[in-house]
């Protein structure tokens, strides 16, 4: 119990402050001055009793503007505490915004990071390559020697076309001594023959050089 007590007077403490006996004092005076108005006192004892209720309405007037005071000081203080709250909230809210821009800028500084480590492979990557310069001399050595190949294929092809028709003289030629042979001329046609298609072969041979 002592300890509930203790608790509770010390949140009318807490509550009331100092002007917790503010209803006490005005209950005191006017039961004074009921009670002075009511009873036969001598002169002495209403003088008493009135310089004492001078006394009480001061200290009640006291308490009244102390009260004024100290409630027009928790107005101003209030008003402190809402603009602070306010000021608080402004800077709360400045600081959200200057976190999203460092997050943008921190964004967009890790795609410039990305992009300029692209940029350095691929620059890489071309300086491997050989440049145009050299990409044209070599396209037209190759152009060249395709075309001294192309030169070459076109003299080996008429050669072997010559070769062919000296084959074909050939066999024709031997051809015909076949069939001289078969025949009852003798070898004086033979020969005759014979030195005719020599000719004709040599003639071609001749032609084809």
């Amino acid at each position: 119990m002592m300890a509930t007590d203790e608790e509770v007077i010390r949140k009318r403490l807490l509550i009331e402050g100092e002007s917790g006996g503010d209803d006490r004092r005005i209950s005191n005076l006017l039961k004074t001055f009921v009670k002075w108005c009511h009873t036969d006192q001598t002169k002495e004892e209403c003088t008493v009793t009135y310089q004492k209720m001078l006394m009480m309405l001061c200290q009640v007037d006291f308490a009244t503007e102390r009260t004024q005071l100290i409630h027009q000081m928790n107005i101003r203080e209030m008003s402190n505490y809402e603009e602070l709250y306010s000021t608080i909230e402004r800077n709360i809210k400045d600081a959200h915004q200057q976190i999203n821009a460092c997050k943008t800028e921190l964004s967009d500084a890790k795609r410039e990071r990305k992009n300029r480590q692209e940029y350095d492979t691929l620059a890489k990557v071309i300086q491997k390559q050989p440049d145009r310069k050299e990409t044209l001399n070599k396209l037209q050595e190759l152009d060249k020697d395709l075309g001294e190949l192309n030169s070459t294929k076109e003299s080996l092809e008429q050669k072997l076309e010559d070769r062919k028709k000296q084959f074909h003289v050939l066999i024709s030629a031997i051809h015909e001594l076949q069939r001289i042979l078969d025949t009852d001329d003798g070898p004086q046609k033979l020969n005759t023959t014979s030195d005719s298609m020599m000719s004709e072969s040599m003639d071609t041979s001749l032609t084809d050089k």
